[in-house]
């Protein structure tokens, strides 16, 4: 993706996407002395909680967007702001607690990704991360269809992967380094209706949605999100009050350094 984020459009659906963090918050315990690090930290809606459940620690937000960067420097729940790409980024000293929440599926690599991550913690710390898992749900295989089937000059979906692994995978990957759990929760979401535009569209659009308005014209935007919305009308059809009922996946995992 090319274009910043936009922190209003994402944040219309704040409550939603916070539950997951804090759930996974939740399960975090113990920590040895160092800093806690929001790694993709967007506009800072975990940051008060993180402030609250670590109220002494050093705690530092990294998000490659500057327009989120701006929104998290203004809740004040940061000791310190930093613009970088978590792809790349390694710690200045190992922090206790490396706090990631729907930010690693969008990178490449989780092979050498979460063992890195996982290598550049204080001994006992902590990685706790959260991603969705819903690439192949319809909300978002319906994407790949749309852009198939008639964007194809475009979009190429034909190498298509999940970004994210199997739960399996990963407890493979990092199960044998340290103490590692990791689970699944499907969050029964009720979206309210929307004068233009069906509901889950009105999700996506800030995120799943982004790369591929990208990656088409301007002019074929409208086509795109008509064909879009058109068949999510029959995957996710309206309540009697219009709101619509979505299903959506997430993965947890944390993982603790010996």
């Amino acid at each position: 993706m090319t274009e910043d984020w936009n922190p209003e459009s994402y944040a219309r659906f704040t409550d939603l996407r916070l539950r997951p963090a804090l759930d996974l918050l939740g399960r975090v315990g113990a920590l040895p002395e160092g800093t806690v690090i929001d790694l993709g930290c967007g506009a800072g809606a975990v940051a008060p909680a993180l402030r609250t459940r670590f109220p002494d620690r050093r705690i530092i937000g990294l998000d490659a967007s500057p327009a989120m960067l701006d929104k998290a420097r203004a809740t004040g729940a940061y000791d310190r702001v930093r613009q970088g790409d978590a792809g790349s980024w390694t710690p200045d000293s190992p922090p206790a607690l490396i706090f990631s929440n729907a930010l690693l599926h969008w990178l490449p690599d989780h092979a050498a990704l979460f063992p890195r991550l996982a290598d550049s913690l204080a001994p006992g710390g902590t990685l706790a991360v959260q991603m969705p898992r819903q690439q192949m749900a319809p909300s978002h295989a319906l994407m790949r269809e749309v852009a198939a089937r008639d964007f194809a000059e475009h979009v190429d979906t034909a190498g298509w992967q999940p970004q994210v692994a199997d739960p399996r995978d990963y407890a493979r990957l990092l199960g044998p380094a340290g103490p590692t759990e990791i689970w699944e929760t499907e969050y029964l979401q009720r979206l309210d209706p929307v004068g233009d535009g069906h509901p889950v569209r009105h999700f996506t659009q800030s995120t799943a949605l982004r790369p591929f308005l990208e990656a088409l014209p301007p002019a074929d935007h409208a086509a795109f999100v008509a064909a879009y919305e058109a068949a999510l009308a029959q995957a996710y059809p309206a309540e009697p009050d219009g709101s619509v009922l979505f299903p959506f996946r997430r993965l947890f995992l944390i993982h603790q350094r010996p």
